[in-house]
């Protein structure tokens, strides 16, 4: 979880505490009003101050009423004390459907929050691991809530429901630090055997050659700079053709992306690489296409000296299944509405607003 979300899952533990000491004070009736006083000024302040509603916070505040208004009329407050198990149910199937699936859950809903940060191979993998940990902690904290509920008082109730759930946060982080320090190293990319490795150019930010190095040494290594292309395709109505990434990519699997890119082999032409990308993953020949600009692009996982290209072509296109998942056009204006929501990779949009900054588009 990013600072942001532990943030306002912390402030969503606000009612309950309010709930408990109004509780002791005035009676339950009026430590529910005031849960859900509390509750709903807190959606109203981050609407005025972000003038967007936040989905989490919405969720949390209608179930604040709902449990907090059936309590009310029932003279009941079980309905309200089971308000953070019901939370934590639809986080726990998130959680579950990125752990045990191949949706990248986690991943699509943090990308709001990365600012750009990209992910390695190495950072996803972890972040599934993690999350089937997670997964089993917050089942057993939402049977302990329940149980609680029920059967405990209102204090062990309110510490199980709120502090419980960061100290076994926390508790998380140790294992697993203490478990891959000492015991378990994360599992890097598969080497393929000696002979059977792609090999890339080590290149200089001039494009000049220095050396070659194996595809498992690049990738994992941001001082070895290599090259690669994309190709950015319009039709005659000015659309560019994305593809979607296919979901046994290791990188941003489900992700929207440039419409042809990929790594220029070792002594290979740029050219040459690609004409061969775009046959290879849309079927098109692209020997019209002209160069755009040349960039040098870095994360923490690789360093790429990017040669973009630009070419016309309304299709039809005959794509790679084994790459991309679809393709389609979307006009600029499209694009532009979707940038930073989690659609695209960061890799697209850092390049779209690079062309569209020198209007190359």
């Amino acid at each position: 979880m990013n600072n942001e979300i532990l943030k306002n899952f912390a402030i969503s533990f606000v009612p309950i505490f309010v709930f408990i000491v109004v509780e002791a004070i005035y009676g339950t009736t009026a430590g529910l009003i005031t849960a859900i006083i509390s509750g709903s000024a807190y959606f109203i302040y981050y609407l005025i101050r972000f003038r967007e509603v936040e989905k989490m916070i919405l969720l949390d505040t209608a179930l604040i009423v709902i449990t907090g208004g059936l309590s009310i009329l029932l003279h009941d407050a079980i309905f309200f004390k089971i308000k953070p198990a019901l939370i934590e149910t639809i986080i726990l199937v998130l959680v579950g459907l990125h752990a045990f699936s191949d949706r990248p859950v986690l991943l699509h809903m943090s990308k709001r929050f990365m600012n750009g940060m990209q992910i390695n191979q190495i950072q996803v993998r972890l972040l599934k691991q993690m999350s089937k940990w997670l997964f089993y902690v917050i089942f057993l904290h939402v049977l302990l809530i329940l149980y609680s509920a029920f059967y405990w008082s209102e204090e062990a109730w309110a510490f199980v429901s709120g502090g419980l759930f960061y100290i076994l946060l926390g508790g998380i982080v140790v294992v697993q630090f203490v478990y891959f320090k000492f015991f378990k190293k994360p599992a890097l990319p598969k080497v393929m055997p000696e002979g059977d490795e792609e090999y890339f150019d080590i290149v200089d930010p001039q494009g000049r050659i220095l050396g070659s190095a194996p595809r498992s040494a690049v990738h994992g290594n941001p001082q070895l700079l290599h090259p690669t292309v994309h190709i950015h395709i319009l039709n005659r109505q000015g659309q560019l053709y994305l593809q979607k990434r296919s979901q046994n990519k290791d990188l941003y699997p489900g992700f929207w992306d440039t419409a042809v890119g990929g790594h220029v082999r070792h002594g290979e032409a740029i050219d040459d690489a690609m004409k061969r990308e775009a046959k290879e993953e849309l079927g098109i020949d692209a020997s019209k296409a002209r160069p755009l600009i040349r960039y040098v692009m870095r994360n923490p996982y690789e360093s790429e000296l990017v040669h973009v290209f630009k070419m016309r072509h309304d299709g039809p296109f005959k794509i790679n299944r084994d790459e991309i998942e679809i393709g389609r056009f979307w006009s600029l204006f499209e694009i532009k509405k979707m940038l930073g929501k989690g659609v695209f990779t960061p890799n697209f949009e850092q390049e779209f607003q690079i062309l569209e900054k020198n209007r190359l588009l």
